[in-house]
């Protein structure tokens, strides 16, 4: 019996028992630290206490999530005859719920509105790094716009969040000691518009978010190039030591730093420092790509500089696929974005104990318009519709890298041509639900065949919950 289930989980099957209704009767019994997720994503009101035993005395239905001591991603989902178990770890509960969540709101066959079916699922993911980068640079998207990208992306089981925080139009967030960044280049953006800023608070409150979803957040702050905006708010970063003009254009790669200027060093230990603690995961993003005007030597000296300055606030380095050129600590992610160059420096880099991201932009980057003409988007990768965002196996990308190299795949949505919400999510739906099911589900599973059925119950729920999305004629 078929279930429109995205991503599409490792088992599942029907068991016995009747459906189970889920409302404002439902007991929900969870740890502490999941009852008010747990609670929000199910729409259920919470008790008090979490104890570990349900009394459906109370109530015709329970939800129960019986914690356990691990730290992956695999679930247990049983449901049947008014009683619905999660096991799991914290992280497998969380993306146990997401599918419960599917269960209760597809239109199902086999159960009514607002019931979950007698079912049986065992699940657990792919790859482990399951992203979604955000360039909230080019025009700025705040706290209200990115806890709905959390929502999205909590919902088809993605798990880094990763907020591309400065370039050449604009600067993103606080730094204290450096107010100008935002005071002075805060305010731009492409175009004439007001620009925005996330304050040290608001950053934190949406990494907690991020958090009890069971989502990493990985901040960039890219370097060497793409740093006009750093430039005019700080004139000292500047080779002549005068401001640089704003930038509202979106060509690329005329900006750099340099560490002959003294005043590099201490900017970079500056952002990455108070950066470091505000995050949940090991990783910081110092960019790295379309340093266009910097000699190779130079270029290798700066990447080394950036990946020494990120492991002395004691995380791990992630940058993007040009730094494979440098020497990189064992560990460090190198993410691999430019599909129409050779790879062969990430390859080298992954056997030499380098971790991979696969970003192709002619297969993850959904700011690639849907089609010729298409009213948002660039095409410089081509143009990027559903079926290619699905139909290809990351494993099998790049020859020669260990199979345990490849850490995962991110999806990237840049905003030179992205202005609302409406564009963003217009550009993410229903792309990212192709991106979540190649990055959870097993390849022996996925069919495109198949998938577009699934995906296209998907449409109700995005209506539901007022998300705009691109009304693919190859799904819907």
């Amino acid at each position: 019996m078929t279930f429109p289930l995205v991503p599409l989980p490792a088992t599942i099957s029907t068991r016995g028992g009747a459906p189970t209704t889920l409302d404002a009767s439902t007991q929900l019994l969870a740890p502490q630290e999941l009852v008010a997720v747990a609670a929000a994503m199910l729409d259920l009101p919470t008790r008090d206490d979490d104890a570990p035993v349900a009394d459906q005395s109370t109530s015709p239905s329970v939800v129960v999530l019986a914690e356990q001591d691990s730290d992956g991603e695999a679930y247990v989902l049983r449901a049947g005859d008014g009683r619905v178990e999660l096991t799991g770890g914290r992280l497998g509960l969380l993306r146990g719920l997401a599918t419960l969540v599917q269960l209760r709101d597809l239109d199902l066959p086999q159960a009514a509105p607002g019931q979950v079916p007698g079912v049986e699922i065992e699940d657990s993911p792919r790859f482990a790094h399951r992203g979604l980068m955000v360039d909230i640079s080019r025009h700025f998207f705040g706290p209200s716009t990115l806890t709905k990208v959390i929502d999205l992306m909590a919902a088809y089981k993605l798990n880094v969040l990763h907020l591309h925080l400065s370039d050449d139009q604009g600067w993103r967030i606080e730094v204290p000691g450096r107010p100008e960044l935002t005071e002075i280049s805060g305010a731009t953006q492409v175009g004439e518009g007001p620009g925005g800023y996330l304050s040290t608070e608001e950053f934190r409150d949406l990494v907690a978010y991020a958090d009890a979803r069971g989502i990493l957040v990985v901040p960039e702050i890219d370097m060497p190039g793409h740093v006009n905006a750093a430039q005019h708010a700080i004139g000292a970063l500047t080779e002549t030591g005068e401001p640089a003009e704003a930038y509202r254009g979106i060509e690329v790669g005329f900006s750099k730093l340099s560490l002959d200027n003294p005043a590099t060093a201490p900017f970079i230990d500056d952002v990455l420092g108070h950066l470091a603690p505000l995050v949940n995961g090991p990783y910081l993003h110092a960019g790295g790509d379309e340093v266009h005007t910097m000699p190779r030597e130079e270029y290798v000296a700066f990447v080394q500089h950036l990946a020494d300055a990120v492991q002395r606030t004691g995380k791990t380095p992630m940058m993007w696929g040009e730094a494979a050129a440098a020497p990189l600590p064992a560990g460090a992610v190198v993410q691999l974005w430019d599909s129409g160059v050779d790879p062969a420096p990430v390859v080298e880099a992954a056997r030499a104990g380098a971790q991979v991201v696969l970003s192709p932009g002619n297969r993850v980057y959904l700011d690639m318009q849907y089609y010729e003409g298409f009213p948002l988007g660039l095409h410089w990768a081509g143009y990027v519709e559903v079926r290619d965002s699905y139909d290809w196996d990351p494993q099998a990308y790049l020859d020669g890298v260990p199979a345990e190299a490849v850490r995962g795949i991110e999806a990237a949505v840049w905003t030179e041509t992205i202005v609302t919400e409406d564009d963003l999510f217009t550009m993410l739906l229903p792309r990212l639900a192709a991106v979540a099911e190649v990055s959870w589900t097993a390849q022996e599973q996925r069919d495109w065949e198949a998938f577009v059925p699934r995906l296209r119950e998907h449409a109700p729920l995005w209506d539901a919950q007022g998300l705009a999305y691109h009304r693919s004629e190859q799904v819907l």
